[in-house]
């Protein structure tokens, strides 16, 4: 099984293109075929009550550069490190704010309560090859191969990566289920 179909990949560059020549509808269709990758791209490294408002903020920033994007091919991983840098660029104008454990634990992740907030930093912990394509199948509900066409990865990686991802987190979290 490939990545994604010729006709996936063909509808996806016909609207790269269309949107970096300012067709809105085209750049909203990208956005209803992408938000859930980048908002668990996010997730991962910020807190969950910031993750969305920081999603529209790639999707405003790749608006405005997607003119200079050289081959509609290069979208997803494009689209990808501009949501890792702007979770960068988070923390660096973030230093000096009120740590999040004040926040009463960003709501418990919220309003997942207590357990939300111990299975989001338990997934935080684990190697970063297992963080995203957990985040997608766990929180955004994606499928494994959605997983796979919206980030290039072949379906077996993906599928290796929420397994070993899915092992680690149940080990980890092995002595929560006693409580």
């Amino acid at each position: 099984m490939q990545a994604m179909l010729p006709r996936e990949i063909a509808d996806d560059d016909g609207l790269i293109r269309a949107a970096a020549t300012g067709d809105r509808a085209a750049f909203g269709e990208l956005y209803a075929r992408y938000a859930r990758m980048v908002h668990a791209i996010l997730l991962v490294r910020v807190p969950p009550g910031d993750a969305e408002d920081l999603a529209q903020d790639v999707f405003v920033s790749a608006m405005r550069q997607l003119s200079g994007l050289r081959t509609p091919a290069a979208f997803r991983g494009w689209l990808g490190a501009i949501a890792r840098n702007r979770a960068r660029d988070y923390f660096r104008g973030t230093r000096a704010s009120v740590p999040l454990e004040n926040v009463e634990r960003e709501r418990s992740v919220r309003d997942g309560g207590p357990d939300a907030v111990l299975v989001l930093d338990q997934i935080r912990s684990l190697p970063e090859a297992y963080r995203e394509t957990l985040l997608m199948r766990l929180v955004e509900g994606m499928t494994g191969p959605e997983i796979a066409r919206q980030t290039g990865l072949k379906p077996e990686s993906v599928r290796v990566n929420l397994c070993r991802g899915m092992k680690m987190l149940r080990e980890s979290l092995g002595g929560v289920e006693a409580r």
